[in-house]
């Protein structure tokens, strides 16, 4: 059996870069924990993935922009969204003074 808390073992202290951790990966799926303080997508960059994605905001905050809206998605927790495969978007902003602690769950487009 594979078990665990998402909410354990957080960085204790704000990082330079995200933390992204594999919770489970099998083929055409991948299920991660990502921690968040303060980062955002860098300028003029756009994540376009080939496999769709779930992603649950578990805690903190969060702003979402996707290429084709002309508003970002402010996120709180519990909030939960569906990316379709290529749909450009970004991580416009996350807390700065709390971890947003996402879960994401990449699988490969039906």
């Amino acid at each position: 059996m594979i078990a665990g808390n998402i909410l354990a073992g957080l960085p204790a202290a704000a990082q330079a870069a995200e933390q992204f951790e594999t919770l489970l990966a099998r083929p055409g799926l991948r299920i991660e924990r990502i921690v968040s303080r303060g980062q955002a997508s860098s300028p003029g960059f756009w994540y376009q993935q080939a496999d769709a994605e779930w992603v649950l905001l578990v805690s903190g905050e969060a702003r979402l922009r996707f290429e084709d809206e002309t508003e970002s998605r402010r996120l709180v927790a519990g909030d939960w969204l569906f990316i379709a495969p290529q749909r450009r978007h970004r991580v416009e902003s996350t807390a700065a003074d709390v971890d947003s602690v996402w879960l994401a769950v990449h699988h490969a487009a039906a």
